[in-house]
């Protein structure tokens, strides 16, 4: 018997499950990445949440206030700023990039992600690593959206199982970001009101309908494979 009835119920099931799988990685690494930003004399700020999209790619503002689309707008930019002072990041023509100093910091993070997933994470991870992988991959990138902004991931070569799913949920959880954005927009709300608002019918149906959009990406798995990654990730947490 299969242990969900459709993609959208198995959505809202597993989205909580990567939420606390990828904040158990970053409660592991919190010494060890507080110690790195201290001896780089460096501020993370944006950095570790950009840390799979800046290796690769420019990202400009705009793109930077969709990816943060909760955030307050002045906050945001004092983020920026205070990275282009302390020069981990330049303001180009294309947007903004990591500096030699920035790029440094960030493969120290990814040494610091490594050990974090392996002490968080033991076992075999390959397998969770490529079945979030291939949902990644059939994720609808919305134009405009978040997803399109942050995948591909970066995947640093050598990158341990455990970094690949590291990043890899990171991602998916964008992708689950601009499936919640559809929804409220498409009730006539704005960022700060589906912030704001209380369980009730409204937001019951907002979150129905992210379920839906959400779930159309784990239409790459089998029945089995996301019972797999499901329960794979539940052990994780």
């Amino acid at each position: 018997m299969a242990k969900f009835q459709g993609l959208a119920e198995y959505a809202a099931a597993i989205a909580p499950i990567i939420d606390a799988a990828h904040v158990n990685v970053h409660a592991t690494a919190r010494r060890a990445a507080t110690e790195l930003a201290e001896t780089s004399g460096v501020t993370p700020g944006l950095l570790p949440d950009l840390r799979f999209v800046l290796p690769l790619r420019p990202l400009t503002r705009a793109g930077l206030a969709v990816i943060h689309r909760y955030h307050d707008p002045a906050a945001l930019e004092d983020a920026v700023l205070e990275h282009l002072r302390e020069g981990t990041l330049a303001d180009g023509d294309d947007g903004l990039r990591l500096t030699a100093r920035g790029r440094a910091y960030v493969h120290g993070l990814y040494e610091v992600h490594a050990a974090a997933t392996a002490r968080a994470w033991p076992g075999d991870l390959r397998v969770l690593a490529e079945l979030a992988g291939r949902v990644l991959e059939h994720a609808e990138r919305v134009p405009g959206g978040a997803l399109e902004l942050v995948a591909p991931p970066y995947e640093p070569g050598g990158a341990s199982p455990g970094v690949l799913l590291f990043n890899r949920l990171a991602a998916l959880r964008y992708h689950r970001a601009d499936a919640h954005a559809a929804a409220w927009e498409a009730a006539g709300l704005s960022a700060a009101e589906i912030v704001g608002l209380r369980d009730g019918p409204v937001r019951a149906a907002v979150e129905a309908a992210t379920n839906l959009r959400a779930g159309r990406a784990y239409a790459a798995l089998s029945a089995a494979e996301r019972d797999a990654l499901h329960d794979g990730l539940l052990t994780l947490i």
